[in-house]
């Protein structure tokens, strides 16, 4: 069966069988029992396990499965099938996509679409395997995408690492790139909780080479978080995790209920 990837080695075509894919030229990727594989070289690995851990990924999980950020699912999703609207079987790859939240959403919108997805992190990849059976998924770097070049009619980037020039690269002339940025109030009444003095994200237009900007789509509401499970689920997938105070975490886990901004933006940029 043919393969949305590429050899990370040598740039040729994979072929994807049951229990592994391979190039013409004898590289060979064994396929993990849940569908995904490993498209990330050595010199590509700067650690051990990178990317998102396992604690990071379940919380993620936890959070997302009980529909609170839904409406981004679906934003995403209704935008997508519009956009490819005129292809009768469109491609769509993932670049970070995590546990495949999204991409399961996407997939649905999209029945005829092929889909592939990669993540650094081997928890999220595993998960997403598994939840979007139909897809293909392997660890692999956003800066080293193992995908052809003009092979892909729409590519979603949802809060992930960016490399344009790799965008750029895989995308057809006239496909499009969904660029989703937390907007500069999200998670605000959480930040001030976590913080004496909470901090608006940094909020602006980029503008990358060999694309065309064509819209910001913004998505504004607010969520009420009634368990604390819930709370430090929510915490647990940002960056804040990684960096705020042990009193602003402790603040945080004293709370039964939480009632925050929720806050993104959807660009939209188009290949030229």
């Amino acid at each position: 069966m043919n393969s949305l990837f590429r050899c990370p080695l040598c740039a040729t075509p994979l072929t994807q069988a049951e229990r592994a894919y391979t190039c013409p030229n004898g590289h060979s990727y064994d396929r993990a029992a849940e569908g995904y594989t490993h498209l990330l070289p050595a010199n590509q690995k700067h650690s051990k396990n990178p990317g998102d851990d396992k604690h990071m990924i379940s919380a993620r999980c936890a959070f997302l499965d009980r529909g609170y950020y839904a409406p981004l699912r679906d934003a995403l999703a209704q935008l997508a099938a519009g956009l490819t609207a005129d292809i009768p079987s469109p491609t769509l790859f993932d670049s970070g996509c995590g546990e495949g939240y999204y991409t399961a959403g996407l997939a649905q919108a999209l029945p005829n679409a092929q889909i592939a997805g990669i993540d650094i992190s081997k928890f999220a990849v595993r998960r997403a395997a598994k939840r979007v059976k139909q897809g293909e998924f392997a660890v692999a770097s956003a800066y080293h995408l193992p995908v052809p070049d003009s092979s892909v009619h729409l590519l979603t980037n949802i809060f992930s690492p960016l490399s344009a020039e790799e965008f750029a690269r895989v995308l057809v002339p006239d496909g499009h790139f969904l660029y989703v940025v937390p907007s500069g109030r999200h998670l605000w009444q959480m930040k001030q909780v976590l913080y004496d003095i909470p901090y608006e994200n940094p909020v602006k237009q980029e503008t990358y080479t060999n694309f065309a900007w064509q819209e910001v789509i913004p998505l504004r509401y607010t969520v009420t978080l009634e368990r604390p499970e819930d709370i430090m689920a929510l915490f647990s997938m940002t960056p804040y995790a990684w960096k705020t105070p042990r009193e602003g975490v402790e603040r945080l886990a004293q709370l039964n209920k939480l009632e925050t901004e929720i806050g993104f933006d959807i660009h939209v940029y188009r290949r030229i």
